[in-house]
């Protein structure tokens, strides 16, 4: 389906619909700077997340992906305002929520507990003088209330979930690999088993081999635990092993989204295939090709026509 707003040309690759309410509804969401309010960061960006499945948001760098997930979280910067748009969670206790609509008391008993962040480079989202298993055991507290030897015990089984020994508790994040101080963030975001994951490029700067690693637990946890997950990366490798669905961004807008083969396979608008044309092949013999955006002055030029 063939889509036209402002300059650009947006393909829409439509799916059956599901009879059952998703676990995150996006809709119309546009973010702007407070000082600049016509000058869209994120414009019109609307998608679902179904529990029990991933969606993984691809795009460069500045294309709007985290300030979505920010969105979602209620952490937008003070200096930037959410111009429109809604944000509708399924809670399983409350019913459907719009998380735009709630104040900061209401959002804090949602964060950790049901819907949960990876943050991007786990050396500087952790705390460097406070103990990993501290770091752990904070939402544990606040939201379920546990203290002493049943606190201990669940941070020690949050840790071996993750891979570390739980001697390594009493570690601190500079004491950890760089793998291992992501298995933490990982832990502290699953702590309490929440609805909805968010995964901001959670595998940057890992080698190959730990990547591989943290994506098949993030992988197994979600379908264990019935999560719904939301997964910004720039590596249509990550993409291929892991997205149920795909959400193409450019320039704060939405280009295309499908299930993964749809966009991985049969990619419909040229931004998409351009970033597909970047990746390279397993035996090298793929000319790679820098990402040509003559293609946006051509959508300019049908929407005048």
């Amino acid at each position: 389906m063939l889509i036209n707003r402002s300059v650009k040309t947006y393909y829409i690759v439509t799916t059956l619909a599901n009879n059952s309410t998703p676990l995150l509804q996006i809709s119309q969401l546009s973010i702007a700077p407070n000082k600049m309010p016509a000058r869209l960061l994120v414009n019109n960006v609307g998608f679902n997340i179904e529990a029990g499945k991933t969606t993984c948001v691809v795009g460069e760098s500045g294309s709007g992906k985290s300030l979505t997930a920010l969105a979602v979280m209620g952490l937008l910067s003070k200096q930037l305002q959410l111009n429109a748009g809604n944000i509708l969670f399924n809670d399983a206790e409350l019913g459907v929520q719009d998380i735009t609509m709630l104040d900061e008391v209401s959002l804090q008993k949602i964060r950790g507990k049901k819907i949960a962040m990876i943050f991007q480079e786990p050396m500087t989202s952790l705390n460097p003088v406070l103990t990993v298993g501290y770091q752990i055991g904070e939402s544990l507290t606040k939201h379920l209330g546990l203290k002493g030897e049943l606190l201990k015990i669940k941070i020690a089984n949050l840790l071996e979930l993750v891979g570390i020994p739980p001697a390594r508790a009493n570690s601190y994040p500079d004491e950890l690999s760089g793998g291992q101080r992501q298995r933490v963030m990982i832990a502290m975001s699953i702590a309490c088993e929440p609805r909805l994951l968010i995964a901001d490029e959670p595998t940057t700067a890992l080698d190959v081999t730990v990547q591989a690693q943290i994506l098949k637990l993030l992988d197994d946890l979600k379908t264990n635990m019935n999560m719904g997950m939301l997964f910004i990366t720039h590596d249509f490798g990550v993409v291929a092993d892991i997205a149920d669905q795909v959400v193409v961004m450019f320039r704060g807008e939405i280009v295309e989204t499908g299930t993964k083969d749809q966009v991985l396979n049969h990619p419909q608008h040229p931004y998409t295939q351009a970033l597909l044309a970047c990746v390279p092949d397993v035996e090298g013999s793929k000319a790679l090709k820098p990402i040509d955006y003559a293609w946006l002055n051509e959508s300019v030029h049908e929407v005048v026509a």
